[in-house]
């Protein structure tokens, strides 16, 4: 059987006693019942994960999965593909955006190649490379099915590796050009909608170059013809092992019962392929930030996902998880430290009827 497979079965449904038992603890406690909205929500979520209401979100890790994608080739981005062995590299010296807010947000980057185009050098990069970048999808197939499949198994051990040694909370993140490209293939292959409608400009693109990028995207879904309900199939063809290797991580954390917070448009389009293979991972994402691509409600909506943030942000790289980090403290020090009704000795809110 392999990883894959094993992974999948093993996957369990969050536990709804758990979050019965922390749905109580934040009604017992001296304020107005769910006066925190979706703070109080992701709680009780992230104890029905865990499988307890004793909530430790104490170490925390952003898996940032970078890769090159060979439809650059169709004039579908504003800068090279060098930029992403460049942005890589800088991950590990920690400085990018995603690593500036990680250290205010006390989470660990941790930047994988699983894709990049050129060899990538950094003490703190995981060199998991499985392709110097992915064919052009216009062409053919972006990778071959076994290689997207090890892609997948690969987020998934990196994210099983983390949590045995005490990560309690995982960010997901990317760094690849073209992975926007890539990201509204997949999307609409899987939603069944045309590619124009979640379709963006991405990292910047002129209107003609959003017209190139639609015209390729609409190419390579009629040469590869993916398979909608394949979700390694659509990754495959017209994915990338970025994207697959995020699937992997979505899953891994499922496996460990752990929360997986989603990022942008790029992650999401990674958890929605998660999903289809293991619904029950759904259980154990919370969405950051919805994204300002053009699809990213779309794809939120479609995992069931609401989102902390609504800041316009389209960065990537894990910015949006590490922007809700200190939301999810914040919300836990309240959980954790404020008196109840019993101990002030104030009559308790009840639920309207």
């Amino acid at each position: 059987m392999s990883l894959l497979d094993e992974t999948i079965g093993k996957i369990v449904p969050a536990d709804p006693a758990a979050a019965q038992r922390a749905q109580r603890r934040w009604d017992s406690i001296a304020k107005p019942l769910h006066s925190l909205g979706l703070l109080e929500d992701a709680v009780v979520r992230i104890a029905a994960m865990t499988g307890s209401p004793d909530v430790d979100l104490s170490r925390r890790a952003i898996v940032a999965m970078c890769a090159d994608h060979g439809v650059v080739a169709e004039g579908v981005t504003q800068t090279g593909q060098e930029v992403t062995a460049i942005v890589t590299e800088n991950m590990s010296r920690g400085d990018t955006s995603v690593c500036c807010m990680a250290r205010a947000a006390g989470a660990e980057v941790v930047p994988v190649d699983i894709g990049v185009a050129r060899p990538v050098k950094g003490e703190h990069i995981l060199q998991k490379n499985l392709m110097r970048g992915t064919r052009n999808m216009t062409q053919g197939p972006a990778m071959d099915r076994d290689i997207c499949q090890k892609a997948i198994e690969t987020g998934i051990e990196v994210a099983r590796d983390l949590c045995r040694g005490g990560v309690k909370l995982l960010g997901t993140g990317e760094m690849g050009i073209g992975n926007t490209t890539a990201s509204s293939a997949v999307v609409s292959v899987l939603l069944g909608v045309d590619p124009e409608t979640v379709t963006g400009r991405g990292a910047g693109l002129s209107t003609e170059g959003l017209h190139r990028k639609v015209d390729a995207i609409r190419r390579a879904i009629a040469v590869n013809e993916p398979d909608p309900a394949d979700p390694v199939d659509v990754l495959a063809k017209v994915g990338g092992l970025d994207l697959a290797g995020l699937a992997g991580v979505f899953l891994g954390g499922a496996l460990c019962r752990t929360p997986v917070l989603v990022d942008g448009f790029i992650s999401a389009a990674a958890a929605l392929c998660a999903v289809r293979l293991c619904p029950a991972a759904g259980d154990y994402l919370l969405a950051s930030h919805v994204s300002a691509e053009p699809a990213g409600e779309l794809v939120l909506n479609a995992l069931g996902l609401t989102p902390f943030l609504r800041a316009h942000m389209c960065l990537g790289e894990g910015t949006g998880t590490a922007a809700v980090m200190p939301l999810l403290d914040m919300a836990l020090s309240v959980y954790r430290e404020m008196a109840t009704f019993d101990e002030i000795e104030v009559e308790a809110y009840q639920p309207l009827t």
